[in-house]
């Protein structure tokens, strides 16, 4: 079934507009923080990229966020890259990652020398401090003495770029097994350890500089302000890449693109998706129709939440099509979490199919699909230099090679809090905005076992419970979010009326996280964990127990299947 909804008439014009009517230029947020280029064209800007070259690192991408927080747009690149390619690229600056491998091991990640002869600004985390010191003509040994974890990092050189007026002793997050034991000619060393007497180095005159200990992670002290001098003070690279220009320079990538084109988006309802569709919508209007997928494995409400607070917000012309029943037949009796994504996404795409044949009858066929891909998904998926695929994204591991359109995909290179900030830069309601994130394929995979009607509205109940309870001890801005999971294949033996149960687990797995890279599970407050679990067990007949995951990411991924 397909119900239309036409949008409320927007306040920008048929091509999109800025959004503001006293023809001024948007406004970046008070913070200063930058969102992240969308994939359907390269920001035009006129710095150059900071390039980060992968060695392998677990914080290859937080990097790469941390360079965005300081207001400069950044890009990872794999070690094979070499130093013509470099240069064509034309970086303001290059920064090498950490790694798990030794300077020296035969089949090490290369660094090619040649880079220093450039004249790009270089900063070395690491393993890459490591083989900058090599290339240069300094020594790495392995002494023996390991550093893993929190270290005491002594400023040696108090009138150095990278550490000037902060304090003496620092705290920092070590993980190397290597030591670089002579600095390159011409550098000067500027902190030490216990165990480390060279763990930075800088030559100004080169705009060269490194550390051997992980300013990136929040464990190290001081860690974003390093970076940041190096990024603005070394490298000299001025601090204005702001949400408002580079939503701006989008607009424009996506009107290039599309032309005179139509446009057909999936809206979940989720931030990913409905921040998408806003930025397609600013810049191409009513030639894009969002599409509600009601797959059947939605969570209590979030169906009229859509159709009601989203259209209102943004005047977006909405279809809805209730497929559930094509979902639940696809999915029945599939247990394998892998297998039911792809069929997930295998079914929405054709569901997409079909309401673009619908929706553009009379004009000439759809040719773009808009997508809520984030940077994480295409990661998890395999999508990164020498990655692992963790599991298949919908939307990105799940899609048929058959696929008839075109994909855009705005925020493909886009962390989630980058994605919020560019939805607020959109100017989409905070309830919409700070949504806690929710998988495309919705609650079928958050049952653990086969999908059934029955087994979702057993694990919809549970889930509106923990929701509602969260809310009202107001705690939802405290947590990244909270996967409720069903135990469909478990039972274990309860007592509930004074008779015996033999009933499901459910289990509460909140988490704490910036980008959906690493979490830790969220220390909730015991009343409120005794509030929900005593509600679902007395509200849902099925239910006799209810278990909380501490397992933090890794190991554990966020979702459980």
């Amino acid at each position: 079934m397909i119900e239309r909804r036409p949008g409320v008439p927007a306040e920008t014009s048929p091509r999109g507009g800025s959004g503001r009517s006293d023809g001024q230029q948007e406004t970046a947020p008070a913070d200063g923080s930058a969102v992240l280029p969308t994939s359907v064209g390269a920001p035009d800007l006129e710095a150059h990229p900071v390039l980060v070259v992968d060695f392998g690192a677990q914080y290859a991408q937080l990097i790469a966020r941390r360079v965005r927080e300081a207001n400069v747009y950044s890009e990872i690149v794999p070690s094979t890259i070499t130093a013509a390619e470099i240069a064509a690229i034309a970086p303001a600056a290059v920064i090498l990652s950490g790694g798990p491998s030794s300077v020296y091991a035969e089949n090490a990640p290369h660094l090619d020398p040649a880079l220093f002869d450039t004249d790009v600004p270089v900063f070395g985390i690491c393993y890459g401090f490591q083989a900058m010191a090599a290339a240069l003509g300094g020594s790495v040994d392995r002494t023996g003495r390991r550093e893993y974890g929190a270290t005491q990092l002594r400023v040696t050189a108090p009138d150095g770029a990278l550490l000037r007026d902060l304090p003496s002793t620092l705290g920092v997050w070590m993980s190397h097994g290597d030591t670089v034991s002579a600095a390159p000619p011409g550098f000067a060393v500027t902190a030490a350890t216990a165990d480390t007497p060279i763990a930075a180095f800088e030559n100004l005159d080169r705009r060269l500089a490194g550390v051997q200990y992980h300013p990136e992670v929040a464990h190290s002290q001081f860690g974003q302000e390093v970076l940041r001098r190096f990024l603005h003070d070394i490298a000299g690279i001025s601090p204005d890449w702001t949400p408002a220009e580079i939503l701006h320079e989008q607009v424009d990538a996506i009107r290039a693109k599309v032309g005179d084109e139509r446009v057909i988006c999936g809206l979940s309802g989720g931030v990913d998706s409905a921040v998408a569709a806003a930025l397609v919508h600013r810049a191409v209007g009513d030639q894009l129709t969002c599409v509600f997928v009601d797959h059947g494995l939605l969570r209590a409400g979030e169906r009229e939440q859509v159709e009601r607070d989203y259209v209102a917000a943004t005047g977006i012309n909405l279809v809805t099509v209730d497929a559930s029943e094509r979902f639940l037949s696809a999915l029945a009796g599939v247990t394998d979490p892998e297998t039911k994504r792809k069929i997930i996404g295998r079914e929405f795409i054709r569901v997409f199919e079909d309401a673009a044949a619908n929706v553009s009858a009379d004009a000439g066929g759809v040719r773009f699909l808009v997508q809520g891909t984030l940077y994480p998904d295409v990661v998890e998926s395999g999508g990164g230099s020498g990655t692992a695929t963790i599991k298949s994204h919908h939307n990105v591991g799940g899609l048929p090679d058959d696929l008839m359109f075109e994909l855009i995909e705005p925020l493909r290179t886009l962390f989630k809090d980058e994605v919020r900030l560019l939805g607020a830069e959109l100017g989409l309601p905070q309830a919409i905005v700070q949504r806690h994130p929710f998988p495309g394929p919705g609650l079928g995979i958050r049952i653990i076992g086969a999908v059934d009607a029955h087994r979702l509205d057993v694990l919809r109940a549970a889930d509106a419970i923990v929701r509602a309870e969260m809310t009202a001890a107001g705690v939802d801005a405290q947590i990244w979010q909270c996967p409720v999971v069903l135990l469909a294949d478990v039972r274990s033996v309860g007592v509930q009326g004074d008779g015996r149960t033999y009933g499901h687990p459910i289990v509460l797995r909140p988490v704490s996280s910036e980008d959906a890279m690493t979490a830790d599970w969220s220390r909730l407050d015991f009343d409120l964990l005794a509030r929900i679990s005593n509600r679902i067990t007395g509200e849902v007949p099925e239910v006799n127990r209810v278990v909380l995951d501490v397992t933090s990411k890794p190991p554990g991924t966020i979702e459980w299947e």
